[in-house]
């Protein structure tokens, strides 16, 4: 049986849930793998949700992702088999009761390259995904306007722990972004350096996206966040964002109205599961914009 990484078991995730499924997880790789003829040739990997597996059939060398079973692992299925490989990681097969996706090998993640570098292939695979979306997909503007009437709650349940200015403005950008601006485009709404792997038919290809439908840079802000810390200071992380909304062919202050609403969306979200890195993150993310 795989032996699950410490990093994995230490995921925020487990700490509410999902304790009896990790405890079952290494019976459920070799169940898998005897379902779908699999053999396993490489160490265990994994995202925050999930496992990844290197694994061949008929010397196919292809990718075992288990997570926990329910409605997140049929709408990773449904994205991929919309975007149909055009950017993303082919699906070579599904088990949605085991929670299982059998996908095709990438390679290194864009998070080994110099984030410059990364912040272009960000912004020109954003392009590239938005595509015609199903018109069923979650609208971007349908989660900032279900979202946005409960910021203020969550700032004062909190403590208010940052300037009221800070708040007031994701309001009042919200007001725009709660009406799409590309309301029949698909947009990936878990987008950032480490679910972007090398690819041999496409140069970089994203894994675990969320299909959603209206405005590409929905998730823009996740980009710059998850590597802010390699950022000097303000003007480097606006310099990044410039590439971005450069090579993603964006509007610039739609592009920032998203940065300022989903950096207090998420600081608000950090504080209350107790993370304690993330907000000093958001604060510098929003000093650089505001």
């Amino acid at each position: 049986m795989i032996e699950l990484p410490e990093t994995f078991l230490a995921m925020p995730r487990w700490w509410t849930e999902g304790r009896e499924w990790l405890a079952g997880l290494p019976a459920a790789v070799d169940k898998q793998c005897e379902i779908w003829a699999l053999t396993i040739d490489g160490p265990v990997s994994h995202g925050s949700n999930a496992i990844a597996l290197r694994v061949t059939r008929n010397d196919e060398q292809l990718v075992l992702r288990l997570s926990p079973p329910g409605p997140d692992v049929a709408k990773h299925a449904r994205a991929l088999r919309w975007w149909d490989g055009r950017g993303t990681v082919r699906l070579h097969d599904v088990d949605l009761p085991h929670g299982a996706l059998l996908l095709e090998r990438l390679g290194d993640s864009l998070l080994d390259q110099p984030v410059g570098e990364a912040m272009a292939v960000l912004g020109r695979l954003m392009r590239r995904l938005a595509v015609p979306a199903p018109a069923d997909a979650l609208s971007t503007a349908t989660i900032v306007s279900a979202r946005a009437p409960q910021l203020q709650a969550d700032w004062q349940r909190l403590g208010r722990p940052f300037a009221p200015a800070l708040l007031s403005e994701a309001l009042a950008v919200a007001k725009h972004l709660s009406k799409s601006t590309s309301e029949g485009l698909a947009a990936n709404g878990d987008f950032h350096s480490d679910q972007v792997l090398r690819g041999a038919r496409e140069p970089w290809i994203v894994v675990d996206p969320l299909l959603y439908r209206g405005d590409p840079e929905f998730d823009l802000t996740r980009m710059l966040l998850t590597r802010v810390h390699e950022m000097a200071d303000d003007a480097e992380i606006r310099t990044h964002f410039a590439t971005i909304v450069r090579e993603a062919e964006l509007d610039s202050e739609r592009a920032r109205d998203w940065v300022v609403f989903r950096t207090v969306d998420y600081w608000l979200w950090a504080l209350g599961a107790g993370l304690t890195t993330d907000p000093e993150r958001c604060r510098r993310m929003l000093t650089a914009f505001l």
